[in-house]
């Protein structure tokens, strides 16, 4: 019988190419539709059982530990809890249906609602109206941000980091259903992306320095404490209690984990496997076929379907059962990757490989609680104790290179072969998990061996294994040297390199990268720059040593974004975190560019609750926009008066940032004696008017009221006085000017004496003489205004 015309003993539809799997939509659950998903059953992965999260103290209360799962890819470590942001981070696969409830398709989610309730359906459509609904959308998060900063006291930074994930995320999640109806190469897109590694920064900069910070908090005489022990699990558990390097590591993979853990949902490859109960069925059928007819295949197979079978006889498996086999392999490791090792083994049962779940099981530190006790019940017995024989076959099966490369793949996570592991990573997050993973792996065996409960089989691994010396800088340095182009192009991503920074804690060469990125032609997106300022601040709460002056050109350009954004309310409070000279002239800048009469009296009450100092930056305003002259000094003499120009007009109106306050009345009449001096000199008498004009004329009241207040009883300063005095004879010499000028103005256009007509009559005479009168009394008047201004 020709292999080709044997039959599937299932029926498979149009779905047996993997394109056609690949069109083919997963429904997605919903809470209500009694779907795995929504079920009540505790999760596969209690972190509270199964993982180190109980290692180390909560606050520095020692506790009992317990790292059953250090090892493991699921590991938790004590000070690090992820919090699913969705119900797929916390499904169960139970023999129903588990790839609905597991592999779930983001279309289908949100078409049902699981995601996103109707409000956020709405404000999506509403947000594709606009330009840049990205944009839009997130424009919130500039207040927000500022909200949860005012709100945290210094002791609470870590509560605010948490608040700025949460803000973050949630901005995700609307985002994610504008994404699926702009396109996946929308702007939106881009601003999603730039927001979810924000989100998953601030989660690991949470991890790690509330570690780093409980670890300066602790006893150094308790962490330091080592108590023999011949339990595995009670060796590593100390080793984690006073190691924080180890920690540290296991915090990165924790973090890298959660992320992968997020997005498993977003898994490409949804496949469906036809085989309930039964490995690799369509192999079964054939061999049965064959046994039946007694007819040979023209296509060689196993004759046999033991695990070792294909590899054993160098025979392949039907064609169909290759395909499954390959993408359960890829999904098991995928489950791996994302630290969900129950999950995984739960899959190899459902798919009829219960062999395979078992070589998953291996890992767990061997304790045997009976040995310290002292009960007389027996209690059961935890971990593999023949560990080190099951690690050494892990490590060789990922050595073979017959195997399939995830299987590969998924052996070497569990002994710490670096090599196959690095075969399947494709981003940078996987290359770091990698690497990682395999410090933390060898950390623990190097433990376990100097303790002197190492196996013998865990020695007869490579040297380079056991004798490895991997540093978190080591990794990083690989990583730049990889030989994969996008790991390099992720390397260099904004946000990964605060991710790596973070992670060394090496703040210098952090901020020097911010200096370099504020320096560049390229502006940065406003989120990043959003994202820095507040890491920024978040460091100097906790009191680190960094760089003043990256600091405030970080500051400086959030604030110069945040005045282009029109972000008014915003300003003060981030200018008050800048040193006070530098607060005083970037707050004056700002105050430049405000001219709405209406919202000027807003800003000086928001630099007032800010702390910062009102009069010098009021001061510093009208000095600036004082001292912007173009215009050429004359001699009055030799020019007319001149016309009052657009610039002028700037310098009459920035007066008004002192007469808010009473307090600044003396600043006030300072000031504007100076504009008015320097306009009278330019010949500029009208708008020297319109400066008086503004000065109110309770202004001279105000300053000696305001020192008698003050409980003085000496004169007000000699500043003060001569400020008055100026004032005074600035008023004079306005009104005589003006008196000058109406004079002027009749002197110029005096009146004709009326010359008799000839021969006049009667009538004409009359009105010659009054006339004449008329011209009599107007040129008296004149006369005396004149013989006035002579006397002044």
């Amino acid at each position: 019988m020709d292999w080709g015309e044997l039959l599937s003993p299932v029926v498979r539809d149009d779905e047996v190419t993997i394109a056609a799997r690949r069109r083919k939509k997963v429904a997605f659950p919903s809470p209500g539709s009694g779907s795995p998903v929504a079920s009540t059953v505790t999760p596969a992965r209690s972190l509270l059982r199964n993982t180190p999260a109980s290692l180390f103290r909560q606050a520095v209360t020692p506790r009992v530990p317990d790292v059953s799962s250090i090892l493991a890819p699921g590991g938790r470590t004590p000070r690090y809890t992820h919090t699913p942001r969705h119900a797929l981070s916390s499904m169960n696969l139970d023999d129903s249906d588990w790839t609905n409830s597991m592999y779930v398709s983001p279309v289908s989610g949100f078409e049902n609602g699981s995601f996103f309730t109707d409000d956020i359906a709405d404000i999506s459509s509403a947000l594709l109206k606009d330009d840049d609904p990205g944009e839009a959308a997130a424009a919130s998060l500039y207040p927000e941000f500022l909200g949860s900063f005012l709100k945290h006291s210094s002791s609470a930074v870590f509560d605010l980091l948490e608040d700025y994930q949460a803000l973050c995320q949630d901005k995700v999640d609307v985002l994610q259903s504008v994404v699926l109806r702009a396109g996946q190469n929308s702007k939106t897109a881009g601003v999603r992306w730039l927001l979810q590694q924000e989100s998953c920064s601030w989660r690991l900069i949470t991890s790690l320095y509330r570690d780093r910070v409980q670890l300066a908090m602790e006893d150094d005489i308790m962490t330091d404490m080592v108590i023999p022990s011949e339990s595995e699990k009670v060796v590593v558990e100390q080793l984690f209690q006073r190691d924080a390097v180890i920690r540290q590591y296991q915090l990165v993979v924790d973090w890298l984990e959660s992320i992968a853990k997020d997005q498993i949902g977003d898994f490409s490859d949804n496949i469906e496997y036809y085989a309930k109960n039964v490995c690799w069925e369509n192999t079964l059928h054939a061999l049965k076929l064959r046994r039946k007819s007694g007819t040979a295949f023209t296509v060689p197979l196993v004759t046999e379907l033991d695990p070792d079978a294909p590899l054993r006889q160098q025979r392949p498996l039907a064609d169909l059962d290759r395909e499954d086999d390959a993408r359960l392999l890829k999904n098991l490791f995928t489950l791996i990757r994302a630290g969900m090792t129950e999950e995984a083994q739960r899959l190899c049962k459902r798919c009829g490989q219960a062999w395979r779940a078992a070589t998953l099981e291996g890992w767990k530190l061997y304790h045997d609680p009976n040995m310290t006790s002292g009960s007389k019940e027996l209690q059961p017995v935890e971990g593999n104790p023949h560990r080190g024989i099951w690690k050494a076959c892990c490590w060789r099966m990922a050595e073979e290179e017959q195997l399939h490369r995830y299987e590969r793949a998924i052996y070497a996570s569990l002994s710490g072969n670096l090599k196959p592991i690095l075969a399947v990573c494709e981003s940078w997050e996987d290359c770091v998990w990698a690497y990682f993973r395999v410090m933390v792996d060898s950390l623990v065996e190097k433990e376990l061996m100097s303790s002197g409960m190492a196996h013998q089989e865990v020695e007869t691994l490579p040297r380079e294994y056991l004798e490895a010396n991997w540093t978190m800088e080591k990794v990083f340095e690989e990583l730049q040297a990889s030989e994969s182009k996008r790991v390099l192009e992720e390397t260099k991503e904004h946000y990964h390199v605060i991710q790596k920074f973070a992670i060394l804690g090496d703040l210098d060469g952090l901020l020097e990268e911010f200096s370099d990125w504020l320096t560049a032609s390229k502006p940065l997106p406003s989120h990043l720059l959003r994202f820095m300022t507040h890491l920024l601040l978040f460091f100097r709460s906790l009191g680190l040593a960094l760089k003043e002056e990256v600091c405030v050109d970080v500051l400086k350009a959030y604030v110069s974004l945040l005045i282009r954004d029109q972000q008014t309310d915003l300003v003060a409070s981030y200018v008050s975190q800048l040193p006070a000279e530098v607060a005083t002239a970037q707050y004056a800048a700002f105050l430049e560019t405000v001219n709405q009469p209406e919202l000027r009296p807003r800003c000086l009450q928001l630099a007032t609750d800010a702390g910062l100092d009102v009069a010098a930056i009021t001061k510093l305003v009208v000095e600036t926009v004082r001292e912007k002259d173009d215009t050429e000094f004359t001699h009055h003499s030799q020019t007319l008066e001149m016309g009052t120009t657009k610039e002028d007009q700037r310098k009459i109106d920035v007066i008004d940032w002192l007469l808010f306050d009473p307090a600044h009345r003396a600043e006030a009449l300072k000031q504007s004696n100076a504009i008015m001096r320097k306009f009278l000199a330019l010949q500029k008498h009208d708008a020297a008017k319109a400066v008086f004009s503004k000065v109110p004329e309770d202004s001279m009241k105000e300053i000696y009221c305001q020192w008698a207040g003050l409980c003085q009883t000496t004169p007000p300063p000699a500043e003060d006085e001569n400020a008055i005095r100026e004032h005074l004879c600035i008023r004079a010499y306005l009104e005589a000017h003006e008196a000058f000028t109406d004079w002027f103005s009749h002197s110029s256009s005096a009146p004709q004496k009326p010359a008799p007509a000839p021969e006049a009559k009667f009538t004409e005479r009359v009105a010659n003489e009054m006339r004449e009168k008329e011209y009599q009394v107007t040129h008296t008047v004149i006369l005396i205004i004149y013989h006035f201004y002579q006397e002044l």
